[in-house]
């Protein structure tokens, strides 16, 4: 990766490279927890299982900081390459998905209620947050479906070519 000018392209570029590796990472997690299936037995079997406490561990944070380099970072830097302004977190959201890169805003700040819930809350009930990471397996998707829209744009709005940009990301599939 070259180094960033400070221009607002460049800045956007370099961090859509980083969250591609973020993405890769979180598909990896993605891959590694959900091939089992989450159930209230299963969460409740984590302090027997610390390799699966693990891999939890880390698809949680991979979903969280990726959703956060995307909505603190990469969006805000976006609509600066675009020769916008961007405004609060909900404006830059709003904003995105007026422009089609975000599917939801709607959807995207319940991904961020459920990412506070998985980081900060205890995991006093099984059921709950067996349901809450069912949730994030979903919504994981909506993250990695944002990077690649985000890709497309920088090719058809900014007119970037494919061999500059990172690899778009592969979705996993839901079962």
């Amino acid at each position: 990766m070259k180094l960033t000018t400070g221009l607002p392209v460049e800045r956007f570029l370099q961090t859509l490279e980083i969250v591609a590796r973020e993405g890769k990472h979180l598909s990896y997690s993605w891959n590694s927890l959900f091939s089992q299936t989450i159930e209230a037995e299963w969460v409740r079997n984590l302090e027997q299982d610390p390799g699966c406490a693990e891999r939890l561990e880390a698809f949680v944070s991979r979903f969280g900081r990726m959703q956060d380099t995307m909505a603190d970072k990469l969006l805000p830097r976006w609509l600066l390459a675009l020769a916008e302004v961007p405004g609060s977190q909900i404006e830059t959201l709003n904003r995105a998905e007026r422009l089609g890169v975000l599917a939801s805003t709607e959807r995207w700040l319940e991904a961020r209620n459920l990412r506070n819930r998985l980081v900060h809350e205890y995991i006093t009930d099984p059921a709950r947050f067996a349901e809450d990471l069912m949730l994030a397996r979903e919504y994981s998707l909506m993250l990695l479906d944002t990077f690649n829209r985000l890709r497309l744009d920088a090719m058809t709005r900014m007119g970037h070519k494919t061999e500059g940009l990172p690899e778009e990301l592969a979705l996993p599939r839901l079962t």
